[in-house]
C-alpha cells in the first residue's frame, strides 16, 4: 500500500550510502585548500631554491699571445640581476607564509582570522606575481636580447643557468595559479549568505 501512495522510505542501505557520499564530498571540499597551499608552498620553495642555487660558469679565449690562448672565465648568478634577487625573496615568502598558514589552520578558523589570511593571500598572490613577472622579463631578454640596445643574448653561453632559471619561473607562475585558487576559494567561503527566510 505504501508504494501506490509514495509513502515508503528509502532502504537503510541506500540512505547509509548517501549519508558517506556526501561526507565525503564535505571532506574533500575542507581538503582543497589544504592541499591548494602545500602544493602552493611547495612549488614556491622550489622556485625559490632553484633560482637561488642557480650558476654557472663559461671559460672563453678573449686574446692569442704568441701561440698561448689567453681565457677568461665568466659567471652567471641569480645575484648579478636585482630581478631574480627580487624573484628569489618573493617565493621565498610566499613558501614561509603558505607554511606557517598550514601549521597554524587550527589557530585561524574564527572568522577574522580567516579574513585576515584572505587578505594577506591577495598580499602574497601578488608579490608572487610581480615577482615572477619581473623575472620572466629578463628571462626573455637573455634568451633573446634586444638589438635595438645591443644586448646579446647569453643563453647561447649559459644554456643550463637558463634553463634551471626556466623551471623555477615555470614553478612560481603555478604557485601563482593556485594562490589564485586559494584567493577565490576564500572569497567564496567568506562570502555572504544569501537570507532563505523570506521564500
Amino acid at each position: 500500500m505504501d508504494l501506490e501512495h509514495g509513502n515508503k522510505k528509502p532502504s537503510a542501505p541506500a540512505a547509509t550510502s548517501a549519508c558517506t557520499l556526501l561526507q565525503l564530498r564535505d571532506r574533500l571540499i575542507t581538503l582543497q585548500p589544504i592541499v591548494l597551499r602545500a602544493a602552493a608552498a611547495l612549488t614556491t620553495a622550489v622556485a625559490a631554491a632553484v633560482m637561488a642555487l642557480n650558476t654557472q660558469s663559461y671559460t672563453a679565449v678573449v686574446a692569442i699571445v704568441g701561440t698561448r690562448p689567453l681565457t677568461q672565465t665568466f659567471t652567471a648568478k641569480f645575484r648579478d640581476t636585482p630581478a631574480f634577487v627580487y624573484f628569489v625573496i618573493a617565493n621565498a615568502i610566499a613558501g614561509v607564509y603558505n607554511m606557517v598558514v598550514l601549521v597554524m589552520r587550527r589557530l585561524l578558523r574564527r572568522r577574522t582570522a580567516s579574513l585576515v589570511v584572505h587578505m594577506l593571500d591577495m598580499v602574497i598572490m601578488a608579490l608572487l606575481a610581480t615577482g615572477a613577472a619581473t623575472a620572466a622579463s629578463m628571462a626573455e631578454l637573455g634568451k633573446n636580447g634586444n638589438l635595438h640596445a645591443r644586448w646579446n643574448p647569453i643563453c647561447d653561453r649559459f644554456g643550463s643557468f637558463c634553463n634551471r632559471g626556466g623551471i623555477a619561473l615555470v614553478s612560481s607562475f603555478i604557485g601563482v595559479a593556485l594562490m589564485l585558487a586559494l584567493n577565490l576559494l576564500s572569497a567564496a567561503a567568506n562570502a555572504p549568505q544569501p537570507n532563505m527566510a523570506g521564500q
